[in-house]
């Protein structure tokens, strides 16, 4: 045994993380990350990335087993057992990615190239850098023999942009959940934050949107074209889609809410300071509101329930008034929002009998915001310092949804976390963007993040 071993022994009784040469790690980190992008996983060929993942978990001897209601989209669920003296620990991720139109894109969108220091393609934020993580975590929990207190169980997943036919977390939560059952898990939904070429800020997912999306469904009288109606099924959608799309939602924080603006104005320059820190005030909030709503919408929208215009739909010609029309909206309510009663408010916004707002099926269940004084949670503060000394950790709610919606409605204490990219990067280049990437130098700190997660909360350390 080696020296520096048997100090490392005895500075930490009891517990010794086996030491990860990340440098070494880096060549199998990236051909898994790009590996994972370079697969079509559009809704419908999930499968596909299963069937990969299946074969690496195999080639290093760690059993896994699928759950599909559709053949083409299935799940995986893989598990190395711990002692048992604690219940699990659950870590996911999804295996599909939206749509994409290939002539917005500089390289091909499923080619994961690698051009001017960024991994480009569609999924390379959302979801293959936890996706890749996760699996490398498994990896090397398996290589280096680690002792469990829990269980560590992964799970990759389908569905999860658009579960309408629930084959995703829905179909494993109602008819798989004891393959899943955890006291914490870890997934998409956070993400660090690069400034002046450092890491100042790292943001956990704790709450996050429920979607409550409608439509807005107006009717006329069809006609020919060359014959103006004053009930003209457009006219009256435009008007509705202007008010609720200018619609100025109240604010209102939550414990999230207000523990992110705190935090994020003790690391922030003087002027976003005092904004952010008048957003606390009733009496200053609007002003601040005013600037955030035009030059940080996301913080703009974490303060409310929002509405976004997304889709129209009406007319079959040109010369021919449609008897209907309509307008899909989406609405990302907050975990507290009574979506009974915000629809009636909406009612009174677009005031017209000749438009109706009908709501869409709930995707997702409202849940609670996940707990802050956990020992998971305490375990993400510790190892986010630990790796990069001088960060603030906030904790975040998510203005998108996500699958641990389902989980946390299940009693679990789910939390987000991500790679880390400039602001600049999140923006121009982000989830469901035209284009999307990730500096490549992101991806390997991300895997030792979680891994240091994990082993935090899952290793034994007697």
């Amino acid at each position: 045994m080696s020296r520096a071993w048997i100090l490392l022994l005895l500075a930490c009784p009891g517990w010794a993380q086996p030491s990860i040469d990340w440098g070494g790690q880096k060549t199998e980190i990236l051909k898994h990350y790009r590996d994972l992008i370079r697969i079509d996983t559009r809704a419908g060929n999930e499968t596909k990335a299963v069937e990969y993942i299946r074969q690496v978990l195999e080639g290093d001897g760690i059993a896994s087993e699928t759950f599909a209601l559709d053949p083409a989209r299935a799940n995986l669920v893989a598990r190395i057992k711990g002692n048992g003296s604690k219940r699990p620990l659950l870590i996911l991720a999804h295996t599909d990615v939206v749509g994409v139109q290939p002539e917005k894109w500089p390289v091909d969108p499923f080619s994961a190239a690698i051009k001017d220091g960024y991994v480009w393609g569609r999924g390379s934020l959302d979801d293959k850098p936890v996706l890749a993580a996760n699996l490398m975590v498994m990896l090397l929990l398996k290589r280096n023999h680690v002792t469990l207190d829990r269980d560590v169980i992964f799970l990759a997943e389908s569905g999860e942009e658009a579960d309408t036919a629930g084959v995703g977390i829905n179909f494993m939560v109602q008819q798989h959940y004891g393959e899943i059952d955890a006291e914490y898990s870890l997934t998409e939904g956070g993400n660090a934050t690069i400034e002046g070429g450092r890491v100042v800020a790292m943001n956990i997912g704790t709450a996050e949107k429920v979607p409550a999306r409608v439509r807005l469904v107006a009717t006329g009288t069809s006609g020919h074209g060359s014959v103006p109606r004053m009930d003209n099924a457009l006219i009256h959608l435009g008007a509705a889609v202007e008010k609720v799309g200018r619609w100025q939602t109240p604010m209102r924080l939550n414990d999230t809410t207000r523990a992110y603006f705190e935090k994020l104005a003790t690391i922030s320059s003087p002027e976003k300071a005092a904004r952010y820190n008048a957003l606390l005030n009733p009496r200053t909030a609007d002003a601040a509101q005013l600037y955030l709503a035009e030059y940080e919408p996301q913080s703009w929208s974490m303060l409310r329930t929002s509405v976004v215009p997304t889709m129209l739909k009406a007319g079959v010609g040109a010369n021919v008034i449609p008897s209907e029309a309509e307008a899909t909206l989406d609405i990302r309510a907050l975990p507290d929002e009574d979506i009974a009663k915000f629809y009636a408010e909406m009612g009174k916004i677009v005031d017209d009998p000749q438009v109706k707002i009908v709501p869409l099926p709930a995707t997702r269940p409202a849940s609670p915001a996940t707990r802050l004084d956990t020992e998971m949670y305490r375990a993400l503060e510790q190892v986010s310092k630990r790796m990069y000394p001088g960060i603030t950790v906030l904790p975040a709610m998510s203005t998108g949804a996500s699958d641990k919606a389902q989980l946390r409605a299940k009693g679990q204490q789910s939390y987000g976390i991500g790679p880390a990219g400039t602001r600049e990067d999140f923006i121009g280049f982000g989830a469901h963007s035209d284009v999307e990437r990730l500096a490549e130098p992101s991806i390997y700190p991300f895997v030792e993040f979680v891994w240091n997660a994990v082993t935090e909360i899952a290793a034994n350390r007697r």
